[in-house]
């Protein structure tokens, strides 16, 4: 018999890191520091890979009820995929173009995924508070992205230090919620070899 691994603990664990690369490349932008994004090319591609694998293997292959796959897999996904982008312009020294709308529209399909929690009635109770945390949380920040195209003022700073917080609770969301999932799930896990 074959036994079904849970990775989720691991794959919202990789979100969170990706949400703190993201708010990051906001911090250190509002303080004028090109030495420091540039640290943040290595991380960035790593994770953003490792976000794309995991959500590419959630999308299509796993068993989960209540369209999980869509809700979780796909938009870690393409997460992935727009940090593996972001990392690699930042590496040439390319601009963005179109790169911070993409994370926008994503943020969109985010905020409906949200809306669908709660009419479809996928969590309840302090699942639904922590799950409406991530999604609303990650959603905006991702919505406001675009403001990545902000020549550096005073005003842009300022909403830099905004997204590098909302994008830093989203983080903590994902945080709360994958280590959960670990304690639960290695209790799962154990009762399969007692």
């Amino acid at each position: 018999m074959a036994l079904f691994i849970d990775s989720l603990a691991v794959m919202l664990i990789g979100l969170a890191m990706g949400l703190v690369i993201g708010a990051f490349y906001f911090f250190f932008k509002a303080r004028g520091n090109e030495k420091q994004l540039e640290s943040l090319i290595v991380p960035g591609f790593a994770v953003g890979f490792f976000n794309f694998v995991s959500g590419f293997i959630m999308s299509f292959t796993w068993p989960l009820p209540s369209g999980y796959n869509m809700l979780f897999g796909d938009p870690l996904l393409v997460f992935g995929l727009l940090m593996m982008a972001s990392a690699y312009m930042l590496y040439r020294k390319m601009d963005l173009g179109l790169i911070p709308l993409l994370y926008s529209l994503l943020g969109i399909y985010v905020l409906v995924g949200a809306y669908a929690i709660v009419q479809y009635t996928l969590e309840s109770g302090d699942n639904l508070i922590t799950a409406m945390g991530l999604y609303i949380s990650s959603g905006i920040g991702a919505v406001i992205a675009p403001i990545a195209y902000l020549k550096t003022t005073t005003a842009a700073r300022n909403l830099y230090y905004v997204e590098w917080i909302i994008l830093g609770v989203a983080a903590v969301f994902a945080l709360v919620i994958g280590y959960i999932a670990l304690d639960e799930h290695i209790l799962d896990f154990a009762k399969w070899f007692p």
